[in-house]
């Protein structure tokens, strides 16, 4: 029974075998291996040679497990590593490289002597962590669940009139949203935009917004963590309590990113002032302060009027 020997081959050394072994078969030419292979057809001769008088292992690279010629010298690495033991244990790499040089006229890299001290045991590597600052939220898997409440101040009618608000509300599972143009983004243009949607929607079961002072009362931490803390809501605040909807405080921009992207002037203003120009469409003040409404989606708009 032939001893067996063990071959290590990289990725790029098993394609070039398994097409020299097609090759030879006969299920192509040398000029189609040679164009596969990335090579000339001289090239693909000589691994051919090689194949047949060494076997498999002709495809290894000659250079493998040899020293590099660039390689420092042994007697430069056990003198580094001496006086790195000697006076620089509790040193990294890049302050050890700077007093060798220094002190000592001894000039290596930083990445060299950190593999150095590696290896001999001085150092432990580190395992680098991609931390991610902002880890995207899974949407809601049903309709309702979840709505973001968002508003937008943008020149929608292109100098016709004043600067509108946009107050938009946008469904976190189905990306549906309804909105209404309004001349002030107060209580009262917010708590319309909320009846348009419940009368149109239904309830839901809770709404995402930022910390504006009409969803919360901002006012400055207790001195003393033994004061008493008293609720206190806005007026949006307690029509959300009588209505039964729960209210989430997103706590960063980007815990709300979605919404505030919908609610930007990137991917509706173009829309909605072009439709509202050909719509010939002016602020009024007819229904109590509000301006007219619209409801729309990503996929079409069609104004309330």
């Amino acid at each position: 029974m032939s001893k067996q020997e063990l071959l290590v081959m990289n990725t790029k050394e098993r394609d070039r075998l398994k097409v020299l072994h097609e090759l030879k078969q006969g299920h192509f030419t040398q000029g189609a291996a040679a164009q596969q292979l990335g090579v000339t057809d001289r090239w693909v001769r000589k691994l051919l040679v090689r194949v047949k008088k060494e076997g498999d292992g002709g495809i290894v690279h000659r250079l493998r497990g040899r020293a590099s010629n660039r390689r420092l010298a042994e007697s430069l690495r056990a003198k580094v590593l001496k006086l790195v033991k000697a006076k620089y244990g509790d040193f990294g790499p890049t302050l050890a490289c700077e007093y060798l040089a220094k002190e000592h006229a001894v000039e290596v890299s930083k990445e060299t002597l950190r593999q150095w001290m590696m290896a001999a045991g001085l150092r432990r590597g580190k395992r680098r962590h991609v931390e991610e600052v902002h880890v995207w939220r899974q949407r809601r898997s049903c309709r309702g669940e979840l709505v973001q409440w968002d508003t937008s101040e943008h020149d929608w009618l292109e100098g016709r009139g004043p600067r509108l608000y946009l107050v938009a509300m946008i469904d976190d599972a189905s990306s549906q949203a309804y909105a209404r143009f309004m001349e002030q983004d107060s209580t009262e243009a917010n708590l319309r935009t909320l009846w348009g949607y419940v009368e149109g929607w239904g309830r839901p079961v809770e709404f995402y917004t930022d910390k504006s002072s009409l969803f919360t009362v901002n006012r400055p931490m207790l001195e003393s963590a033994d004061e008493a803390v008293k609720e206190e809501l806005t007026q949006i605040g307690r029509a959300l309590r009588e209505l039964g909807i729960g209210w989430i405080a997103a706590h960063s921009p980007q815990a709300k990113a979605y919404a505030s992207y919908c609610t930007s002037t990137r991917p509706c203003a173009p829309l909605l002032s072009k439709r509202r120009r050909l719509s010939s469409l002016t602020p009024c003040s007819r229904r109590g302060g509000s301006g007219p409404g619209s409801s729309y989606n990503h996929a079409s708009l069609s104004l309330a009027g």
